[in-house]
């Protein structure tokens, strides 16, 4: 059982990498749009706001991460 909840706990982790990672990438990508009211930025910016909730509640500190701030 131990050894179940070792998995589950580096699954955790895994994912919390991830979005880590993807939050990173997302943020890059939108500091490179010229167009802040072109319909590409709109989706990226709901993909940014979904990431930085999902962060936050997984106890994840943004203030070094998030370069964008809204």
């Amino acid at each position: 059982m131990v050894e179940n909840m070792e998995v589950m706990e580096m699954t955790e982790i895994e994912r919390m990498q991830k979005n880590i990672e993807e939050f990173d990438r997302l943020q890059r990508f939108m500091l490179l749009v010229e167009d802040k009211t072109s319909n590409v930025y709109k989706a990226m910016k709901e993909r940014y706001i979904t990431l930085k909730v999902i962060l936050t509640a997984s106890g994840i500190n943004l203030t070094e991460l998030d370069r964008i701030k809204e």
